[in-house]
């Protein structure tokens, strides 16, 4: 007989299945509250300046552009455009900057750009990707048959921070529904919120909690398999007691990278060593440290593209989930990308030795500097390309170079589609002083 929260839950699936959709105008699918204040600043006609138009695609709108290209091997699609290549490395200043490159605006004809793609930088938030992939790919093993019922989970499925979301300074937005206040504060371990939701912070506001807390959820699925419907806080906590530790450290290693390795992608050219959080080590190990390289996000986001990550109805939900509905930076603020639709990650990741220079920098570390772009862009008038571009530059906040990067970018993309309708070029600014992302 099933009880309790989880009859709740099944009501909940069996009620709900018509409703797989998303972005601002997905609310009902997700419970994504903060998506509500948005749709509700859209139907009061409220002007909202923090996000620009491209922010505003509808789920109808977010597709995947190479699923015609489904069959096609990433080597095969991967193949350096010498012309291309030329022009995108003219502008990459020299050393420290590594970058991949795909304009996809006809599938039927890619251009594909690299520059030091192989080389390794710490990836920083960008590596909750791969948090995201874990969770999709442990979901399917436990749903197999229906991508309806595995949205329902992430929808109705509520779990709470414990000590696993706490610790980070990044804040999350908190929507009140009943009495219309969005409150911006730390994550809490009282904090509940559904899986959906979890993910939400993770990816829209970067926070490294939310991170640990699905990283977590990711290994309870994987470990306890269809009886992870019916866990609840004390049993899982209970698990990672009696679990020895090596045994739950190499779970979580396997749980989120070895999803990694069935997209092709090696161990030198993407891997996460642990969580995101100092106290969700208590129990759970790191293996290695963390790596990425510009051609391993790539063949990510080339197959996510083509529908191949877990599944395409997974790729659909998951690129739906990078669609960025929040404050742009870095790469995305650029004005050339306002009227674009931009599914985007920034990481960064700096030290700062205080002896050689006292005044040393948030985000401008003397030790290593490391800052991460990747995005899909996809223009009104049909430009759309993918971007992967990692940096280490020393003793400089690298925000504004990524920014001015992104312009360069698009204007080489949007000369190499002369069929199309040319962007109208936006007055170039810098980048102002603003939070940004640091793991």
């Amino acid at each position: 007989m099933i009880k309790g929260k989880h009859l709740l839950i099944a009501i909940l699936v069996l009620a709900s299945f018509g409703f797989i959709k998303y972005p601002i105008d997905g609310y009902e699918s997700t419970g994504i509250a903060r998506l509500y204040q948005l749709r509700k600043f859209q139907s009061d006609s409220v002007r909202y300046t923090r996000i620009p138009a491209g922010a505003y695609k509808k789920l109808a709108d977010i597709k995947l552009n190479l699923t015609k290209r489904k069959k096609d091997s990433v080597n095969d699609l991967l193949i350096s455009d010498k012309d291309f290549e030329r022009k995108l490395k003219r502008i990459i200043p020299s050393g420290a900057y590594s970058m991949t490159a795909l304009d996809m605006s006809n599938p039927d004809n890619l251009k594909y750009a690299e520059h030091r793609e192989n080389v390794g930088y710490q990836p920083g938030s960008v590596g909750k990707i791969a948090v995201l992939l874990a969770v999709f790919d442990q979901l399917q093993k436990l749903c197999p048959d229906s991508f309806k019922e595995r949205a329902n989970y992430l929808k109705n499925i509520k779990v709470t921070a414990r000590y696993w979301g706490t610790g980070d300074h990044h804040t999350i937005p908190i929507y009140d529904i009943e009495k219309d206040k969005l409150t911006k504060r730390r994550v809490i371990a009282s904090d509940e919120f559904s899986l959906y939701e979890w993910l939400d912070h993770m990816v829209s506001v970067s926070n490294n909690g939310a991170a640990s807390v699905m990283y977590r959820e990711a290994m309870l699925m994987a470990a306890f398999g269809q009886d992870y419907f019916f866990l609840d806080a004390e049993k899982a906590e209970n698990y990672f007691k009696e679990t020895p530790r090596d045994s739950l450290t190499n779970l979580a290693h396997s749980v989120v990278n070895q999803p990694l390795r069935k997209l092709g992608i090696t161990e030198n050219e993407w891997k996460l060593g642990g969580m995101f959080t100092r106290p969700a080590g208590k129990y759970v190990g790191r293996k290695g440290g963390s790596i990425g390289t510009p051609k391993g996000l790539m063949k990510f986001l080339l197959q996510l593209e083509q529908g191949n990550v877990v599944d395409e109805a997974s790729s659909l939900e998951m690129k739906r989930l990078l669609y960025l509905t929040d404050r742009r930076i870095r790469y995305a603020k650029s004005p050339r990308l306002d009227s674009a639709a931009v599914y985007f990650k920034s990481g960064s990741y700096y030290k700062c030795d205080r002896e050689k220079n006292p005044d040393c920098k948030s985000y401008a570390g003397n030790v290593f500097n490391y800052m991460n772009s990747v995005i899909i862009v996809e223009h009104p008038n049909g430009i759309k390309y993918i971007v992967c571009l990692m940096s280490n530059v020393l003793n400089k906040n690298s925000a504004g170079a990524h920014m001015y990067l992104a312009s360069k970018i698009d204007d080489i993309i949007d000369e190499a589609n002369p069929t199309v309708k040319p962007i109208i070029k936006e007055e170039e600014y810098k980048t102002d002083s603003e939070e940004e992302e640091n793991n």
